[in-house]
């Protein structure tokens, strides 16, 4: 028998690997492997979503802070927009109000009034007792060679300075100022010159409705040398055609044995508008007063309403206060705006403003004189 016959055969379980140890230590290397594996794994992917939830935190947070960036910008823009808007309609109001008040006080300057009332003129005729018993306002137009005028009877009832509602003759006893601001706080025309002369001629003028000869024939007057000339040479000059004097509408009041006669005011409206191209309808176009005397000074009232009259303002009443013991002048805005009452203080030279407002129509203002008002030296 050969070798190889000879040769020892192996078992079958010979040539196997332990079975045990094989599986067991497939088992254990491969159970490790996967732990570790996952474990990493899980690792990388953590860290992989930390990076990725840093990446966006971090976008997130640029784009939160590069839109409150553009909110912040887009805000102080709009900001700075209404602020620069603001500033400038409060300096186009400033300089509306300013160029307002500049213009009133224009108007209301002792060289404006001068020249509105340039031509105007108060004839008086004065009965033989030398009592007031016509007013003639009378409107020199120039540049028409005419002449109009309206015929205030005496027992005419309407403010006069310092006595309050009155027949207006009574404010000649007081002097010839007096019935000037009283005409002129009536029509709110100003009227600085005036005349007087016998009530005859007066009714002759009014009759025969020319003014020829009745400078010359006045018995005292304020005119100066030159305007009594200009006054004469240019009334002298007009034809009869071209006057037109009527008496002032009114309605007669009797009291007792006194007759007082009620402006319509509507119709004297309409020759003041047409004659002297002033709207008294329109109470917003002049200020409107009231003045009390708070002071107890007699007569200070009226002095107060002659320099506001002479200003450009209305004074509807004088009349006195519930007390003499104001201190101070109160200037009280119950219509209209408080810049309305600048002007009055800077007239008087005293005066605290104040705005309450009221349902009252007949006033814009009310002024109380106080202690502290100086009325100006004559």
């Amino acid at each position: 028998m050969s070798d190889a016959h000879n040769t020892p055969k192996r078992s079958r379980s010979a040539n196997k690997r332990p079975s045990v140890i094989s599986e067991g230590a497939g088992w254990r290397s491969s159970r490790r492997g996967t732990k570790s594996g996952k474990k990493m794994r899980r690792g990388i992917k953590l860290s992989a979503t930390r990076d990725k939830i840093t990446g966006a935190a971090e976008r997130a947070g640029r784009g939160v802070k590069t839109g409150a960036w553009i909110i912040g910008w887009i805000t102080g823009g709009v900001v700075a927009t209404v602020v620069l808007v603001l500033v400038i309609s409060l300096s186009v109001n400033g300089f509306a109000r300013w160029n307002a008040k500049r213009i009133a006080s224009s108007a209301n300057s002792p060289e404006a009034r001068l020249e509105k009332a340039r031509d105007n003129l108060l004839l008086i005729g004065l009965d033989e007792n030398g009592r007031a018993a016509g007013f003639l306002a009378i409107k020199i137009a120039g540049d028409q060679k005419a002449a109009y005028g309206i015929a205030i009877p005496d027992g005419a009832f309407i403010e006069v300075p310092g006595q309050g509602f009155e027949r207006i003759g009574d404010s000649w006893v007081a002097g010839p100022d007096v019935s000037l601001d009283a005409v002129s706080n009536f029509f709110a025309v100003p009227f600085e010159w005036y005349a007087s002369t016998d009530y005859e001629i007066y009714q002759m003028a009014m009759q025969n409705q020319s003014l020829a000869g009745v400078i010359a024939a006045s018995k005292d007057t304020n005119l100066s040398d030159e305007d009594k000339a200009r006054f004469a040479a240019a009334l002298d000059a007009i034809s009869s055609d071209n006057v037109a004097l009527v008496p002032m509408p009114v309605k007669p009041i009797n009291l007792g044995e006194q007759t007082y006669f009620e402006p319509q005011r509507a119709e004297i409206a309409d020759l003041v508008k047409t004659w002297w191209g002033v709207d008294i309808g329109v109470e917003d176009s002049v200020t409107r007063v009231i003045i009390y005397n708070g002071a107890g000074v007699p007569g200070i009232a009226g002095l107060a309403a002659q320099q506001l009259i002479r200003a450009g303002y209305r004074v509807v009443d004088t009349k006195n206060a519930d007390t003499f013991g104001y201190a101070t002048t109160k200037v009280i805005v119950q219509n209209g705006s408080l810049s309305s009452a600048d002007g009055v203080v800077k007239t008087l030279g005293a005066g605290d403003i104040s705005q309450k407002p009221a349902d009252q129509q007949v006033a814009d203002i009310i002024v109380i004189i106080g202690k502290d008002y100086v009325p100006p030296a004559k």
